[in-house]
């Protein structure tokens, strides 16, 4: 097989793990059970060794295909078409009432595929090769009563019911099948645990049952949705999507449900970012509770506490945890994948976990403002862990760190950390007055306005009339372009107006943004250039409209909605020809996108379009 696009992936799961499938139908990125289990399916990271799933027409040269989600749902649908006959595949992962992934425990972590024949005979091929832990192991293949049963070790396997005549082969099975119109076969690929036995499978009135069973959950959903103005589709596909990434047990979401898709083809910049990050947590509750997702916000909550009873190594909170609130994320190479496209190494685990990222606390801290203000109020027990994170940053936050993109090349005094250092005293000092908790306040009061005045003075530049990357440099960062969003700086004043027109000018290709200049920048540690940043291009939308350039703003919202791929999907990064880089689909853009459309909807007076 060759390596398709990213953009040319759908996701479906069940808020315990995701899969992509592509437009061509073929399954080719699975873990099982959970989002951070190794892999069943890796063609996405290894076209030869990695292992696919794909459902397609027989006669592909000859066929189209068209990709969408069924209306308001996570539910993929791929319609093949040929001359005289059309066939419809509807994807999807089972969720039921109260978002588990099924009713019954032995059935849980199973996709369903079904194939409807909608005009004329279609000749349908089907072809399942998975390859377990990150493809080093091929499973033995056991053909049983109702389709075949695929193990490997520790007791680990899956099964595929089919009931069409199988070859078995090279640890796969292939499986040719003519679909009538009218007609519906489906396919169940289940997770099986040590004690479960026998195959999952689903008559067609059952695999009917499941689709609008797992169609509806996903509808009631959204309906908690209140967003109505601007772009209402493209924002509830991002809700969608979002919760797509959500974890169930812990609430706990994932940046993206996938591990190094390169930044650039054939480069080095290749993370794992099946983890949560705690810089997300005040973008994901502002997000939830913008559009009305207060129970989201209210779960998410819930994860953030759980984080905030661990204890980092370099501070009294980590910079990332894994979907279970651990915080333990060891970095390793698979040196037997290829990587996509060539792009090596192949990294699972992540090791900026072990970095120190004092922007983290403001994020924090901002995300409790939010959740109190706006939605419940906070413990007492909770507040005596952010209290002591408070002091503990009172003596710590002059120190250097790696910054918000975890640069790899040593530490620098980054003008966003110390920002985000005063954003947490800032939103401390808020809460503790509005609650009466017991603070040191007046002690914080006095860190925070040092801070504010050490950014004017150190984190200006007059040469370039703009906000830099660290204390004295002469290069830019696109997080300045958060300084009104947190309310640091007032939209309209000069220095902030001068630093938006020296980003748009030095950092923004084709109204596209950059997060830096990586031949200026502070060192990152790695080789090689990498696209621009989708969610810093949403920042400048939104930095835009608070600043009043109302045209500019929409005229950018409305360009980057045709840099998402056919389904309203976005990667991490955008290269300079529009194609998708990094880990898709990118949550973190996804919270930028729905920042920006409502404040944008909100300054252009409300309403649709």
């Amino acid at each position: 097989m060759a390596y398709k696009l990213i953009e040319d992936y759908g996701i479906i799961g069940d808020m315990h793990t995701a899969g992509l499938i592509s437009r061509d139908g073929s399954l080719d990125w699975l873990c099982l059970p959970d989002f951070d289990s190794p892999s069943v399916f890796a063609t996405l990271l290894d076209d030869e060794k990695g292992g696919y799933f794909r459902i397609c027409g027989q006669e592909s040269e000859e066929s189209q295909t068209r990709q969408f989600y069924f209306p308001e749902t996570n539910v993929l649908m791929t319609r093949f078409s040929s001359s005289g006959s059309v066939a419809q595949l509807a994807d999807f992962m089972e969720v039921h009432e109260g978002g588990h992934p099924s009713a019954h425990e032995a059935h849980g972590r199973r996709i369903i595929r079904q194939v409807q024949g909608v005009q004329g005979t279609t000749r349908m091929r089907l072809e399942c090769f998975p390859r377990f832990d990150y493809g080093r192991l091929r499973p033995h293949v056991e053909e049983v009563e109702g389709g075949v049963i695929f193990s490997g070790g520790n007791g680990f396997s899956i099964s595929l019911s089919c009931d069409g005549e199988m070859r078995i082969v090279n640890g796969g099975v292939i499986c040719k099948f003519d679909i009538e119109a009218n007609e519906s076969r489906t396919f169940v690929l289940a997770y099986r645990g040590p004690s479960e036995n026998g195959i999952v499978s689903l008559t067609p009135p059952e695999g009917e049952t499941a689709f609008h069973e797992t169609t509806s959950f996903w509808r009631a959903w959204l309906s908690n949705c209140t967003y109505n103005g601007r772009g209402r589709e493209v924002v509830f596909r991002s809700a969608l999507t979002l919760k797509l990434l959500t974890y169930q047990p812990t609430s706990a979401i994932v940046a993206a449900p996938t591990c190094s898709l390169p930044e650039v083809i054939g480069g080095e910049r290749n993370w794992d970012y099946r983890y949560t990050w705690m810089r997300d947590s005040s973008f994901i509750l502002h997000a939830f509770m913008q559009i009305g997702l207060k129970n989201e916000a209210q779960d998410f909550m819930h994860f953030v506490e759980l984080a905030c009873e661990t204890e980092g190594e370099d501070g009294p909170l980590n910079l990332m945890y894994t979907i279970r609130g651990k915080a333990e994320v060891e970095e390793q190479t698979l040196d037997h994948l290829d990587g996509y496209m060539g792009s090596r190494p192949v990294r699972v685990g992540n090791g900026a976990g072990n970095q120190m990222q004092l922007d983290i606390y403001g994020e924090l801290m901002d995300a409790v403002y939010l959740f109190n203000k706006d939605g419940t109020p906070i413990s007492y027990a909770l507040w005596k862990s952010l209290r002591g994170m408070l002091n503990w940053l009172m003596h710590n936050w002059r120190r250097a760190d790696e910054g918000i993109w975890e640069v790899r090349g040593g530490r620098q005094q980054f003008v966003h950390s110390k920002m985000m250092c005063w954003v947490a005293f800032e939103r401390g000092i808020r809460i503790a007055e509005s609650r009466s908790f017991p603070s040191d306040r007046f002690e914080w009061i006095k860190t925070r306005d040092e801070i504010y005045e050490e950014i004017q003075e150190l984190g200006w530049s007059d040469e370039l009339q703009s906000f830099t990357q660290y204390y004295g440099a002469h290069t830019l960062d696109a997080s300045a372009l958060l300084m009104p969003l947190v309310f640091f700086m007032a939209p309209q004043d000069p220095r902030m107006q001068s630093t938006i027109k020296a980003i748009e000018e030095k950092l923004t290709y084709d109204s596209l943004v950059y997060r830096y200049n990586a031949d200026e920048s502070a060192p990152d540690g790695l080789e090689g250039d990498e696209g621009t940043f989708t969610m810093c291009t949403f920042w400048l939308v939104e930095a835009l409209t608070k600043a009043g350039r109302l045209d500019d703003a929409r005229f950018l919202f409305e360009r980057m909605l045709g840099y998402s791929n056919h389904l309203g999907l976005y990667s991490e990064e955008i290269g300079r020809s529009g194609e998708s880089l990094g880990n898709f689909p990118q949550g973190f853009t996804h919270l930028g996108l729905i920042s920006a459309a409502v404040n944008l909807d909100h300054a252009l007076g409300g309403g649709r379009i």
